[in-house]
């Protein structure tokens, strides 16, 4: 071998302290971005809470009951607009949908396309074969869950989550869910960055690589301790919450008031509604 011969450098595999750490902080940044966006100016911004939720409701049902292709696929359009107008990146909205959506969706999709009777679109070899009637259930599926998960998210990302739990509200859902929803969606956050600091003080205490036994018995102690810490803390937080009047459900200081801005959009997203459901119950082209 020459002596001049370079040496390549070796790639080191990431291990599962520093993978843990990187997906912590992802999760954290993601949930800081979307906070950022329900605070610009935007149109669904400056919409009532109530609004927003009797509306995202409506198109849900009417999405459910469309059997017509352009019905849903012109219901998806209108998230992107309603999207576009509200300030929300567009390649960030549209890659929170559809970067896992057709994964986990086309796992139930994919067995439509050759188990639903009907005339053959495409012959495969080995005998199987892609019905059209299977290929139209398949698209109904992946097109009615992707524009509901859009609707979902555009309503959390220009909605503060307080004020969404609050909203829940007008549809007489029970106190106790609304309750749970809020103190599942603060305190997760809360002990995503109390496993952040525990990984993150590890990783400042080990020297070298740990082996795959070292690795799990590590996960395996910190689930454990993550678990007390998290027993320890409700019992905490709920003793916190009655030394301070909590009765059974949460006061906030959010108000909300209805002006013309916001009975026009009711009435329209509920107009879009009742012409989306008429449409979508005439066919299935």
């Amino acid at each position: 071998m020459s002596a001049t011969s370079e040496t390549k450098p070796v790639k080191k595999r990431q291990g599962v302290i520093e993978h843990t750490l990187s997906d912590i902080s992802h999760t954290l940044e993601q949930s800081i971005f979307a906070e950022d966006i329900a605070r610009q100016r935007g149109l669904l911004q400056s919409i009532d809470p109530r609004v927003k939720v009797l509306s995202m409701v409506a198109l849900l049902i009417a999405v459910g009951l469309s059997r017509s292709l352009a019905v849903i696929i012109g219901l998806y359009l209108l998230t992107l607009v309603l999207a576009r107008v509200s300030a929300v990146p567009m390649s960030f909205f549209i890659k929170r949908v559809w970067l896992f959506m057709p994964f986990f969706t086309g796992i139930i999709a994919l067995p439509a396309l050759f188990i639903t009777p009907g005339p053959t679109l495409v012959q495969l070899p080995l005998g199987l074969m892609i019905t059209r009637t299977g290929a139209m259930t398949a698209l109904f599926l992946l097109l009615r869950v992707s524009t509901s998960v859009s609707l979902a998210i555009l309503l959390v990302l220009t909605t503060p989550w307080n004020s969404v739990l609050k909203a829940l509200g007008v549809l007489h859902v029970p106190d106790v869910f609304v309750l749970i929803l809020g103190m599942t969606y603060r305190y997760i956050y809360l002990l995503l960055h109390t496993v952040n600091d525990m990984f993150l003080s590890r990783k400042s205490r080990v020297m070298g690589r740990l082996s795959g036994a070292e690795e799990r018995r590590l996960i395996a102690a910190s689930a454990g301790t993550l678990l007390g810490k998290s027993l320890h803390l409700s019992g905490e937080v709920y003793l916190a919450m009655q030394s301070r009047g909590f009765r059974g459900y949460p006061r906030t200081m959010d108000t909300f008031k209805m002006r013309a801005l916001d009975w026009a959009c009711l009435i329209g997203m509920l107009l879009v509604t009742g012409i989306a459901i008429w449409l979508g119950s005439q066919g299935t082209q």
